[in-house]
């Protein structure tokens, strides 16, 4: 990289607490820029005021042309390249998977000269795959999104993806799944660096519950422990849409399959059928939405694909062996980690 490097800052009390660098992706997910930025900006001075007190950072790229993200909106750079040993932290932004070539490489090269420097690296969204590609994640775990799990197995034959998670601190590289996640993500590192109150009141502001830990779950992350891979695949297309179900004929067109040819994997795999297997993942996700929602039976029943509340009453009691009423009342109050007492799904 033909950058001049600044000397790094000298320490005084004028340094904020927490500096993070960001390095995006080709379309990169705008969401996980704004709610990273945002926890940090929040955090880092009183009030609404904004001023890079506490945390500072700065969206980087080699050129000056304003970056595309994934939804089109364009944002542009704050700074140029600079030595990685400005920041306590460098983040890969990630975006769309198959849109291209990911990231360029002076990127790249960036984040491996970070590397170089013992300067942790983050990867959020799909920036997991970039440190991946980058071999920067080699004998470390990997968090990923749920959606994209198959993809990484696939790629990464090598290394082990886990999906249930929101993120995956391992040494010096922190990866997270993505949406929501990157805030509670961002509020760890200011409570660690900062302060908890400081990381408390940026989520506040945001209108975001307290802080999750890492070690919690991703919200639908059903990943099926099935050897075939098309198997699990079908299982991520129907998580993917819950509130209108597809045909089972529709998934086996997504696949490339018959859906005799379906049938018969799941039955092979699962010993159960593909309905069987998409009608107890939505009335999972009916019972985790009550247990940690004051949405109505109703609202919930339409959120899960039910046609109608009393067809979803007889499914729900003919699954877990409660009405629906009867297991909300049983749950923990919200806020806390729902005990789900019914049986393991079969996926």
């Amino acid at each position: 990289m033909n950058v001049k490097l600044p000397e790094p800052r000298p320490g005084s009390a004028s340094v904020p607490q927490l500096r993070v660098g960001f390095v995006l992706a080709h379309q990169f997910t705008l969401s996980a820029l704004s709610l990273f930025t945002d926890t940090l900006r929040l955090a880092a001075d009183e009030g609404d005021r904004s001023r890079p007190i506490h945390c500072s950072w700065a969206v980087m790229s080699a050129r000056s042309e304003p970056m595309r993200s994934s939804c089109g909106i364009s944002v542009s750079r704050t700074s140029p390249f600079v030595d990685p040993r400005m920041f306590d932290y460098v983040v890969a932004v990630g975006g769309l998977l198959h849109g291209g070539q990911q990231m360029d490489t002076a990127g790249v090269d960036y984040l491996r000269s970070a590397a170089a420097a013992g300067v942790p690296l983050i990867g959020v969204c799909t920036g997991s795959f970039i440190l991946s590609r980058a071999g920067l994640m080699k004998g470390r775990r990997t968090c990923v999104s749920w959606y994209h799990f198959a993809d990484f197995e696939a790629e990464f034959p090598d290394q082990t993806p886990d999906a249930d998670r929101l993120f995956i601190t391992d040494r010096d590289r922190i990866t997270c799944a993505g949406g929501s996640g990157v805030a509670d993500l961002a509020a760890h590192l200011i409570a660690t660096h900062v302060s908890a109150a400081a990381a408390q009141k940026s989520l506040h502001v945001l209108q975001l519950q307290n802080a999750r830990a890492g070690t919690d779950p991703q919200p639908h992350a059903n990943v099926v422990p099935a050897d075939d891979e098309r198997v699990r695949r079908a299982v991520l297309v129907m998580e993917q849409h819950v509130a209108e179900p597809l045909p089972i004929e529709a998934i086996a067109n997504k696949l490339r399959l018959s859906t005799r040819q379906l049938e018969r994997l799941f039955n092979d795999t699962l010993a159960i059928s593909p309905a069987m297997a998409y009608r107890q993942l939505r009335l999972r996700y009916a019972r985790r939405l009550l247990e940690t929602t004051r949405k109505s039976v109703t609202q919930i029943a339409v959120e899960a694909g039910f046609c109608d509340g009393a067809h979803f009453a007889r499914q729900f009691r003919g699954y877990f062996g409660v009405a629906p009423r009867d297991a909300r009342a049983h749950a923990r109050p919200l806020g806390a980690r729902p005990a789900v007492d019914a049986p393991a799904l079969t996926l």
